[in-house]
């Protein structure tokens, strides 16, 4: 099966072809820890990992990483907040993402690099860029020279006066031209810092915020990377400036792919903190769980911006409790099909889809269909393993509508205890088994099927 995926650089669905079939690379801009993460973080993350479980269908090995940005001044300004060291808020970050994440059904990529790991990298790819005249020293500080790169701009596809009026180019009085944007800067003792060769008097500094991702990638990858991926946000300045910085670095392109995932909206508005609308991931699995989430985020193309509402989460359990109820009818036969399923060929229209530039929503509709034929072995291990690739139906059925530490005997006396009762029309009696359910966390739905139950969230 061919694979294809809109490139961002060329503006068009390209058919995908790796620098080596053997061994497929991929990058994707990992999380800031200074906080813990909201629904926007989370969107990336579930695309990209329903991309490398497609490209591990696909391809013998893939090597995926996501970095994590430990060192930067939100971080700082957290660190002093709270009074403790920088690194403690990093760490403390890093763990409530890989939590919530996980929580998600993401899996942890195959190499997690992080910033302050590879200074040496980011140091010597600085003292490249200088002699090959792309750098300058300023004020302290090491700058790229935009003005050294005639293909700046190709990615965002920017004219340079948008690039100076638009957001989050920093001007200062240092700089050559007001698209430079920082390699290295100089810190004081309060700050994070090292030892640093730049400068007439060298002394302590810390890395700008886009030559890391550059440096981790020729360090685990060489100079090109097969996929480069993120969110749209970051396709200016980041990516622009690691394109930059990387191609003229090495002589060749830091990626033969750019990969963009849409931004998240709350109920037909832009999720901000202006707006008082940002939702954590922490505060959404309080009320759903973390398989209902990940399927919202897959119930839209990935590159399309998604309206994330109440509405599209119960409909993504109502979902799921179809699915698990389907797998659930015949525990055997789903058993035996669990067991062949990760050996099991797809074609079709569910794979057609996910490799038409991981269209989830047309490969849903299409896991749907397969659904209704799934009374063989053959059948349900198709219908598992399509699941599988977007990281869905990995629980047991029972876990699934029960949960863990509940005594499911005592559940299914009382909800028949409330049947008969409410057959002999009394009403008091079946709420009084409803009430000792809903005390112990138990929620119940009556369908023309019967009785469904769950653990309440």
């Amino acid at each position: 099966m061919k694979l294809y995926l809109y490139n961002t650089q060329s503006r068009i669905k390209d058919l995908f072809v790796p620098q080596n079939a053997a061994h497929v690379s991929m990058y994707v801009c990992g999380p800031t820890v200074y906080g813990p993460a909201h629904i926007g973080n989370a969107r990336p993350a579930v695309v990209f990992d329903v991309l490398v479980r497609l490209l591990r269908d696909l391809y013998p090995k893939v090597t995926y990483a996501r970095n994590i940005t430990d060192v930067d001044d939100k971080i700082n300004a957290k660190a002093a907040e709270e009074g403790v060291e920088i690194s403690e808020i990093a760490a403390r970050f890093t763990d409530k993402y890989h939590l919530d994440m996980g929580t998600l059904g993401v899996n942890l990529p195959d190499i997690e690099p992080y910033a302050t790991q590879h200074i040496s990298e980011i140091q010597d790819m600085i003292s490249a860029l200088i002699a090959k005249g792309h750098a300058y020293e300023a004020d302290g500080h090491v700058l790229f020279d935009v003005n050294s790169d005639p293909d700046y701009g190709s990615l965002s596809r920017r004219q340079r006066e948008d690039m100076i009026a638009g957001a989050r180019v920093e001007v200062a009085s240092y700089k050559r031209n007001p698209e430079d944007f920082v390699l290295w800067k100089p810190s004081p003792d309060d700050l994070p810092g090292w030892p640093s060769p730049f400068g007439a008097e060298p002394g302590r500094g810390r890395p700008g915020w886009h030559i890391e991702c550059s440096a981790m990638i020729a360090a685990h990858f060489g100079p090109t990377v097969d996929i480069h991926g993120g969110g749209i946000d970051l396709q200016f300045p980041h990516h622009e400036n690691e394109c930059a910085q990387s191609r003229c670095a090495h002589d060749a392109p830091l990626a033969n792919y750019w990969l963009h995932n849409g931004m998240l909206n709350m109920s037909g508005e832009k999720m901000s903190k202006s707006l008082g609308n940002v939702r954590l991931v922490e505060e959404l699995l309080a009320d759903y769980p973390g398989e209902v989430i990940r399927l919202a985020l897959l119930q839209g193309h990935y590159r399309q911006p998604i309206d994330f509402t109440p509405d599209l989460l119960q409909q993504s359990r109502r979902n799921l409790d179809k699915l698990y109820g389907l797998l659930r009818e015949d525990r055997d036969l789903t058993e035996k099909a669990r067991q062949v399923s990760a050996t099991t060929q797809l074609d079709g229209e569910f794979y057609t889809s996910l490799c038409d530039d991981l269209n989830t929503p047309r490969a849903l509709a299409a896991l749907f269909e397969m659904a209704k034929t799934t009374s063989d072995v053959q059948g349900r291990a198709q219908f598992i393993k399509a699941a599988s690739l977007l990281g869905l139906l990995l629980k047991d059925p029972d876990d699934w509508f029960h949960g863990d530490g509940v005594d499911a005997t005592k559940v299914e006396a009382l909800i028949a205890a409330r049947a008969e009762a409410r057959k002999a029309k009394d009403f008091a009696a079946a709420d009084a088994a409803r009430d000792e359910l809903t005390a112990m966390g138990v929620s119940i739905e009556d369908t023309p099927d019967g009785t469904i139950w769950r653990m309440a969230r």
